[in-house]
């Protein structure tokens, strides 16, 4: 990693939680934390372009290895010049590896300490990723933040066979760094802490990457079918071992009540399919809890907005009621403008928190938030 081109600086803790605020700096702008990425899978946040993420003022998207390999290919992503020229985006983009999604493909991959043998879930193609191999992909997608390639069990995972992913993970980042080292880029590589959901494993690979040369820690392997306590409880036994100094991303988290509570526990990074994947379904996030838009109730609901108190587009110029009609008469449009209210919902919440936070006040505010989110609505 060029320490020149990425930096992060903590700029104000809560004092009545570990709630942080701080700043990283990357070469295509700076991130203020904490901070939500808008997933972007395949080089694109579904329904929305690159021009509506800059509206949003979204500071960093997140996109996905395994899927840019598969599809379009690395070939076509190095001759657009990287994913940045590809895509129209000049701001960062943190790449995950793929490690969640070649593992989750269970039926047709093959572990081996080399790596993971597996069939693409477009066309069949056999492929292999190796710590070595992710890296070189990443390299060529340009993403500005990198992920090293890692063993992601599901849950529930026994405890040994937690902890040999956990042993394999960090084998791995070991590959991974060599490998970084040797391509000599400026990209800001991270290490993954494993372990499931047990505690003594999770606090051993956290000291594990508190002690590597990374520039920052994420914790993978959470939000994959444990319950919310279980993962709160990780994070209280993960976050305090994490050097104060470096970033710490919470992979694939999650619902607004999931992200405050992380980041009450030291979280710095977050990135869910949620806002986008549940608005494309007929539900939003509003300061008054979950609307189900495409509910009946809604009909002739022409002069409520989807939240009142949201100052996005959508909110200031469309009704339930039209949404709704949208999304039953299958216009994509629907989906475009629930997309965007859930993101400018998300990107809201993180500048309402870090205000909080350097404030002084999170606690409270916290409680209030979560008070309203969690309303019962329809």
């Amino acid at each position: 990693m060029d320490a020149e081109t990425f930096k992060f600086k903590l700029e104000g803790q809560d004092p009545a939680t570990s709630a942080r605020a701080g700043k990283i700096t990357t070469s295509r702008g700076e991130i203020e934390t904490p901070v939500f990425m808008p997933v972007g899978t395949a080089g694109a946040v579904k329904t929305l372009c690159s021009e509506d993420l800059l509206a949003l003022d979204a500071k960093i998207i997140l996109s996905n290895t395994y899927h840019l390999v598969v599809r379009p290919g690395l070939d076509v992503i190095e001759k657009a010049g990287g994913l940045h020229k590809f895509m129209n985006w000049n701001r960062p983009i943190l790449t995950d590896s793929g490690g969640y999604q070649v593992f989750s493909l269970k039926e047709t991959r093959k572990v081996t300490d080399e790596g993971v043998e597996f069939r693409s879930h477009v066309n069949g193609d056999k492929l292999m990723f190796t710590p070595e191999s992710v890296i070189a992909a990443q390299k060529t997608i340009g993403s500005d933040i990198i992920m090293p390639f890692d063993e992601c069990v599901m849950h529930p995972c026994p405890k040994d066979d937690a902890a040999k992913a956990m042993v394999r993970t960090h084998e791995w980042l070991a590959r991974s760094m060599a490998a970084h080292e040797k391509n000599n880029g400026s990209q800001a590589l991270f290490g993954i802490v494993q372990g499931s959901v047990h505690p003594d494993l999770r606090e051993e690979s956290a000291k594990f990457i508190a002690a590597a040369d990374v520039a920052g820690s994420a914790i993978g392997g959470l939000s994959v079918g444990e319950p919310a306590e279980t993962m709160y409880a990780m994070l209280d036994c993960i976050c305090p071992h994490l050097p104060q100094d470096k970033p710490r991303y919470l992979m694939g988290v999650g619902t607004p009540e999931n992200i405050v509570e992380a980041v009450s526990r030291g979280v710095d990074m977050f990135d869910c399919v949620i806002p986008t994947r549940n608005a494309r379904n007929g539900q939003v996030f509003t300061s008054r809890g979950r609307v189900h838009y495409k509910a009946g109730e809604y009909k002739n609901s022409a002069d409520i907005a989807l939240d009142p108190d949201c100052g996005c587009f959508v909110c200031k110029n469309y009704s339930r009621a039209y949404l709704r009609h949208l999304f039953n008469a299958n216009e994509i449009t629907a989906l475009r403008l629930a997309t965007y209210h859930n993101l400018y919902f998300y990107l809201n919440m993180m500048q309402e928190i870090r205000a909080a936070i350097v404030a002084g006040n999170f606690a409270a505010w916290r409680k209030t938030f979560l008070a309203g989110v969690t309303e019962e609505n329809h």
